[in-house]
């Protein structure tokens, strides 16, 4: 047969046969270093390609056994096309020369280059590729079987199922660095967002609640003209109510239904008759079982208490929202200024009371979060010892400067964040 073929019809059957295999190789790496994720979306979609991949990959060694049987036939009729055609030139020494060069074709031009192609432009190629592989399966899927069935019970002695696909579910960690990895695809603000739902599960009611000790309420105790005066000042929608201290807490009180009472001239009696019974939830409750609770209970404000079944603070619903969301520009009159630059100087001032994780959110620092919560407890915890003022200490690189103290507190500090970290002003 290689007699009645004339040099152009050799060389253009072996191009072909080079093409097909260059196909088989590129399309295999293609398929198989496709975004699972990203095709499992395109398939909802109804994409044909993404769908039938799907599919494909479903059973990957029908699709390998496919692959290698097209690859392996093309290149097998390439050699002996080469070896016909060195024949008839060169004779037998041709043959070993024609063999080292084809060797180097197929290695090159049919492996490498499309492999690397594949992988590069794995959706560009690997869906309309999977048309084809879903057409030649229904060919050849008697011989597929076949070689499939006996490659699987080799397996099988060695405790491998192959007709089971591995599954490609997530940890929480791999979703994280999903979300972190997903640069320009995903607007900064929403990165962050998602971010900070995954920390839901990290993060406990301590990190965001008010301190018992900042905490404003209404002290049944006092005369009526100083409860008149809470509530009229109040910068808050709900108060708690309690007899004395805190620890005595017998109810909580919403402005709302208190106006909407409407019942005249307002009397401790009628703060007893509106007020709503407190909620209670244990310090170390993850913020992901907050939001639980308040959506089964119907609850928006919840009190922390500790073991001993004292109040520690208070946590609200948009304290748990502020988390994902980031600040409410309506709670910006309830509270001075956090952070605020110095004039002319890459230094910022931060009240030390501030979270730590909402001031890295804030600022795009990476002060420490496996400690305490607050600014104030982390320079605390590093020296062991209350400062004075001009006291200087690096935190995670950050050299911080106490700048205000006052009632057993750090009120006030001076961080100077390292320069390659970007300062974005909330």
């Amino acid at each position: 047969m290689g007699d009645d073929l004339s040099a152009g019809t050799l060389i253009a059957l072996l191009v072909l046969l080079l093409l097909i295999s260059a196909f088989f190789s590129g399309s295999e790496t293609a398929l198989l270093t496709l975004n699972r994720y990203r095709l499992r979306h395109k398939a909802r979609q109804g994409h044909l390609g993404a769908r039938l991949a799907e599919r494909l990959l479903a059973r990957p060694d029908h699709l390998i056994s496919l692959i290698l049987i097209g690859s392996n036939i093309a290149n097998t009729l390439a050699t002996a096309l080469v070896t016909m055609a060195a024949l008839r030139i060169g004779g037998p020494g041709g043959v070993a020369m024609a063999s080292v060069g084809l060797a180097f074709v197929i290695m090159v031009f049919t492996d490498v280059m499309p492999k690397t192609l594949g992988a590069l432009r794995s959706e560009t190629f690997g869906l309309p590729a999977a048309i084809v592989y879903f057409l030649l399966l229904k060919v050849t899927l008697p011989v597929v079987w076949f070689i499939s069935a006996i490659s699987n019970a080799l397996l099988r002695l060695f405790g491998v199922r192959p007709d089971q696909s591995g599954s490609h579910h997530l940890t929480l960690e791999e979703l994280r660095t999903l979300v972190m990895e997903a640069g320009t695809k995903l607007p900064r603000r929403r990165q962050r967002m998602l971010m900070s739902i995954l920390e839901l599960e990290d993060m406990t009611v301590d990190e965001i609640m008010i301190p018992d000790n900042e905490l404003v309420g209404i002290d049944l105790d006092n005369e009526w003209d100083e409860i008149a005066a809470t509530i009229t000042t109040s910068l808050h929608s709900r108060l708690p109510v309690f007899q004395g201290s805190i620890e005595n807490l017998i109810g909580i009180l919403y402005l709302r239904k208190l106006v909407m009472a409407g019942t005249g001239t307002l009397d401790k009696s009628i703060i007893e008759s509106t007020m709503d019974e407190p909620f209670f939830v244990p310090e170390g409750t993850s913020l992901h079982g907050l939001l639980g609770q308040f959506q089964r209970s119907r609850q928006r404000t919840a009190f922390v208490v500790d073991e001993y079944g004292d109040i520690q603070g208070l946590v609200t619903i948009e304290d748990l929202l502020e988390e994902i969301l980031g600040e409410f520009s309506g709670n910006g009159a309830e509270t001075p200024e956090e952070v605020r630059r110095e004039d002319k100087s890459d230094s910022w001032l931060v009240d030390a009371s501030i979270n730590v994780r909402a001031l890295n959110r804030r600022m795009r620092w990476h002060l420490p979060t496996d400690g305490p919560t607050t600014l104030n407890g982390l320079i605390l915890e590093q020296l062991e010892t209350f400062p004075g003022c001009g006291t200087v200490l690096t935190l995670n690189g950050y050299p911080v400067e106490i700048t205000e103290t006052a009632d057993n507190a750090i009120r006030t500090v001076r961080i100077r964040p390292p320069r390659q970290d970007p300062l974005v002003d909330a």
